[in-house]
């Protein structure tokens, strides 16, 4: 068997084949792939909770990066791999680590929709303001993909920024907006998302909707 399918191996959760391999050459639970990902991270993305165990208790790094400073924590979160978000960051793994691409696994996790692992990674201190290369933050992601129930997640924390603006200077509310993404963008305003804050193009929130979207906003604030 050839080092390159143990990794397949991995991935999909086959906790003997790995084992089998590991028992003969204990040296591929450190040998990066041509991505620089170890088993951990194709075995937290597959979320092989019990594989992911093992790998810990035979000396595997909790935090190894690939080629783009991504962590298994952040594989498992983007993937909706609850059981194995639980058990990294029960063993210390960081819950705000970015990527070269300063993306955090609240980031994806909240473009991804997965509300599980949203909630997990909020209660246990996730940075919920937490901007990226374009400064984007998780409330960015989720408002943009019209994610109603994960919006509802961030805005409930104590410490959500909601008029924080990207690189171009778009609050959650305008991406909102230009999606038409009706309930998000109420709940935005509800929770004090403001209507006349102007992007880089000097365009308001209502300036990128549908008369039919501005006039329900409005009605909120009167």
């Amino acid at each position: 068997m050839s080092i390159g399918t143990i990794y397949e191996k991995a991935y999909k959760g086959d906790f003997n084949q790995v084992k089998v391999q590991l028992d003969t050459d204990a040296s591929l639970i450190k040998t990066p792939d041509s991505n620089n990902r170890l088993l951990i991270h194709w075995a937290a993305l597959g979320g092989n909770e019990n594989l992911v165990d093992y790998l810990l208790r035979c000396d595997s790094p909790l935090e190894p990066q690939d080629d783009t400073c991504t962590t298994p924590l952040i594989l498992a979160a983007s993937a909706g791999r609850f059981e194995v978000v639980r058990l990294l960051v029960g063993k210390g793994a960081n819950v705000n680590h970015k990527t070269n691409r300063n993306q955090t696994a609240l980031h994806y996790a909240s473009s991804k929709g997965h509300k599980e692992v949203v909630k997990f990674l909020i209660n246990a201190d996730a940075n919920v303001n937490s901007v990226d290369v374009l400064g984007a933050t998780p409330l960015h992601r989720a408002a943009a993909q019209g994610k109603t129930d994960i919006v509802e997640i961030l805005l409930s924390s104590p410490h959500i920024k909601v008029n924080l603006c990207d690189s171009t200077g778009n609050t959650p509310l305008h991406l909102a907006c230009e999606e038409e993404r009706e309930g998000v963008a109420s709940m935005l305003v509800k929770a004090g998302a403001q209507l006349d804050i102007k992007n880089k193009e000097e365009k308001t929130p209502l300036d990128l909707t549908s008369s039919k979207l501005k006039q329900t906003l409005l009605s909120l604030i009167e």
